[in-house]
């Protein structure tokens, strides 16, 4: 079985295109909403919840857990991996180094949470991957906000949209990396924000492409009768409608903590 856990339903985009990938493996996603949005929190509250959410998926059976949050990856990956040996993890690495070999500009804008920018990890993929690039950052929480709403278009979304990456675009980038899982839920108002000129690069299928690889190397998790499930720590009816957008289908359970 494969876990996919995330602060609300931002991760569920990943899941669609592991079920693409995998369609006979049985997989359950899990939507922390009790605690949501990880992104403000401290990260390492941000760590603790993630171990409690991780540790929930292995005891239902997960051998493969995917980490469907950038917030959540650059706080708990590397303890994840230390505490839960047996387990195979995948998680989001912002999408830096895909997106210095597509610029042509040198100039490249990645919009994520504030605690994402914090973390390690992004310091590390920049000092990596950036030589020679310019990188601009831009913390978008009010997106979020927005997806879990349900409000993914309209004059609301363009505004919050515009307001964080117009910035970015008037600096003259021509690539915009999504480092939230969230965000590409608001793809179409972004993609008019920044205008034909700027690549969109979105993470989220080469997750769920490295979650395949790796269930095709752990035989239990590849196999499976394709069933789905999912899970709210607080709010099942946002979950549902998320659900119901993406043509998803699966029960929905409301855990109790």
């Amino acid at each position: 079985m494969i876990g996919v856990f995330d602060s609300g339903v931002g991760g569920l985009g990943i899941l669609a295109e592991i079920r693409r990938l995998l369609p006979a493996a049985d997989l359950i996603y899990l939507a922390d909403h009790a605690v949501a949005p990880y992104g403000p929190r401290d990260l390492a509250e941000v760590r603790e919840r993630s171990e409690t959410v991780a540790g929930w998926l292995i005891e239902r059976g997960c051998s493969i857990v995917t980490i469907a949050c950038n917030t959540a990856s650059a706080a708990a990956l590397k303890s994840l991996r230390a505490r839960f040996p047996r387990t195979h993890f995948v998680g989001m690495e912002p999408a830096v180094k895909p997106a210095t070999e597509i610029t042509a500009a040198g100039r490249v804008g990645v919009v994520a949470t504030a605690a994402t920018f914090q973390g390690e990890l992004f310091a590390t993929v920049v000092d990596r991957f950036a030589s020679g690039v310019t990188v601009f950052t831009a913390a978008c929480p009010s997106w979020v906000t927005l997806v879990e709403a349900g409000i993914t278009s309209g004059p609301e979304a363009r505004a919050e949209v515009e307001a964080c990456i117009g910035p970015l675009r008037d600096e003259g980038i021509d690539v915009l990396v999504l480092a939230c899982t969230h965000y590409p839920r608001l793809m179409d108002v972004i993609s008019e924000v920044v205008g034909e000129a700027v690549a969109i690069v979105d993470p989220a299928p080469a997750v769920a492409r490295q979650t395949a690889r790796l269930a095709a190397s752990v035989a239990a998790a590849g196999a499976g009768r394709g069933r789905m499930e999912f899970c709210s720590t607080g709010d099942a009816g946002t979950l549902e409608s998320a659900l119901r957008s993406l043509g998803l289908h699966g029960p929905v359970s409301l855990l109790p903590w």
